[in-house]
């Protein structure tokens, strides 16, 4: 016994993560700066679009003195970006989180280094131009790209390329939000699909890293600041919490298929996909006519939810207006964001059922964070993070119990209603399948002589029917595991014709701590933590 307890460990990690740590550190601090840079190219081009002058002052296009003119701006935008992703990269076309996941589960974390320069440059055109987007999105593919172009130059494994690049796109969300600890659960619910020390460390000192750069680039404090809320009567919030979660969870999934509707629309339009940006440019500019408040990223209109003083005409025009803004401009495959968008809309109907319920004005900032954190959680679905970010950009701590169970809701409600979220949905739409549950291979816990007959000796057993031997290729393995769908083999010495350990899936997709696991590498090579 002591000898296996020498061998085995709880987790597997080796002296490597050092290395990454101090990677990852430096990738902090470069992802800092290229949020800093994205935020200014969005002011820069909205000042450029709108008011036709050369500044990097944070402003909104609703005072823009074009008037009617303003319905050809996001045109001009969508036109821009649609030639860019046809001349340039068609991966800067969507959101940027589902291309991030696809980059790690599809190209080994593999991201062109034009995609770093193309993605910003697109969405603070698309943004600034008035797209109704979130910055979000953008700069987590780019914080991303950034980080797997160093792994790439350092000629890291697959595994750990995979960490850097995570690593780059929760710093790119914590110096957006200065939310460091909901970055960290973002990149373990929705991109690392694991819990190990390898990852998780790295990505940890990423994010703090950018969230402490931050504070020096763009100023301390909490984004959206909210009225000091006193005690609140528990039950009945907590009551109020569940209902409002589940009927944001609703809206949640109305909002997904309404905006993949429109995707739908527009691929059996008669015309080249980089036209499409162009023709969504029409319905932003429609719609900026109707509700100018709707255009570009509208941090304004959340800070106004959360001091409570949203007027109901702000409220209706975001629920009503925004949101076909922001489903049928995203559906026409430009670039932008959707946490923004969602934080405002759920934050909406927030405000509305505190309007409803004539509840005072602290009372309405209140129930705004919890429509914001439940609409994130059930359009993501990732309730853990809306609920650490809601609470990270407002620093109200009150609102951590009510604010749960709306997450916890919407997210039920949204699991039951929607067989994926709006961000993996599009991932199905290209032919592949994403499993969100996480969970521990039983292979991985169970020792292969504790699955012997009590007077069997190695050499006297028989072999299973199907294995692989140690010195076979991880290539051979993976074809035997695709042809027989299985998720893990046997592994057999040659010599002794014993079975030595055993093989799973997620060791040929991400190798081993002591390995680097190509499809021509031999099996006998890969860290044998099961070895009896």
């Amino acid at each position: 016994m002591k000898a296996e307890s020498s061998v085995l460990r709880d987790f597997t990690v080796d002296r490597r993560v050092w290395l990454l740590s101090g990677v990852a550190l430096i990738i902090g601090i470069g992802a800092t700066f290229l949020a800093v840079v994205l935020l200014k190219l969005i002011a820069v081009a909205t000042n450029l679009f709108y008011y036709h002058r050369l500044s990097s002052l944070s402003i909104t296009p609703a005072g823009s003195p074009l008037g009617y003119w303003m319905v050809i701006v996001p045109v001009v935008g969508g036109l821009l970006v649609g030639c860019m992703a046809r001349f340039g990269s068609d991966k800067i076309r969507g959101h940027g989180i589902p291309e991030a996941i696809e980059a790690i589960l599809l190209n080994r974390a593999r991201v062109d280094p034009k995609i770093a320069i193309l993605k910003p440059i697109s969405a603070a055109i698309a943004i600034g131009s008035g797209g109704p987007f979130g910055a979000e999105g953008p700069i987590i593919m780019t914080g991303g790209a950034f980080g797997s172009l160093i792994a790439q130059w350092i000629k890291l494994t697959d595994a750990e390329r995979t960490t850097l690049l995570v690593a780059g796109a929760a710093a790119g969300m914590s110096a957006t939000f200065d939310t460091p600890v909901a970055a960290i659960l973002l990149a373990v619910e929705l991109l690392l699909f694991e819990l190990r020390p390898r990852s998780l460390v790295p990505v940890a000192i990423a994010s703090a890293t950018a969230a402490i750069l931050r504070g020096y680039l763009l100023g301390p404090g909490p984004l959206f600041p909210m009225p000091t809320i006193g005690g609140v009567d528990r039950i009945p919030i907590a009551a109020g919490a569940l209902l409002l979660g589940a009927v944001i969870g609703l809206f949640a999934a109305g909002m997904s298929r309404m905006m993949y509707g429109f995707e739908d629309m527009f691929e059996r339009l008669p015309l080249h996909w980089m036209w499409w940006p162009a023709l969504g440019g029409i319905g932003v500019g429609i719609g900026g006519l109707i509700f100018p408040h709707g255009l570009g990223v509208g941090y304004d209109n959340i800070a106004k939810l959360v001091r409570g003083d949203a007027p109901l005409e702000l409220i209706f025009g975001i629920i009503l207006v925004k949101s076909l803004m922001w489903a049928f401009s995203l559906g026409s495959g430009t670039s932008g964001g959707v946490l923004a968008p969602l934080l405002m809309i759920g934050g909406a109907v927030g405000a509305l059922a505190a309007h409803i319920g004539r509840a005072p004005v602290e009372m309405q900032a209140f129930w705004a964070l919890i429509g914001m954190g439940s609409m994130l959680s059930g359009s993501l679905g990732v309730p853990l993070t809306a609920t650490l970010f809601s609470l990270e950009v407002t620093h109200c701590l009150p609102a951590m119990m009510p604010l749960t169970l709306g997450c916890v809701a919407s997210y039920l409600v949204t699991a039951l209603l929607m067989p994926r979220s709006i961000l993996t949905e599009k991932l199905s739409r290209r032919g592949y399948h994403l499993t969100r549950e996480y969970g521990i291979d039983p292979l991985e816990i169970v020792i292969v002589k504790d699955l012997m007959s009590p007077g069997d000796s190695p050499s006297s057993s028989p072999l299973p029917e199907v294995f692989v031997y140690a010195d076979g290729t991880c290539r051979s393995a993976a074809e035997l595991m695709a042809t027989e769908a299985l998720a893990s083999l046997p592994v057999v010495d040659r010599k002794t014709g014993r079975i030595s350990g055993n093989i799973t899936l997620q060791d040929l997709l991400k190798g081993r701590s002591k390995a680097v696991v190509r499809e021509n590498e031999r099996l006998s090579l890969i860290n044998r933590s099961n070895i009896s």
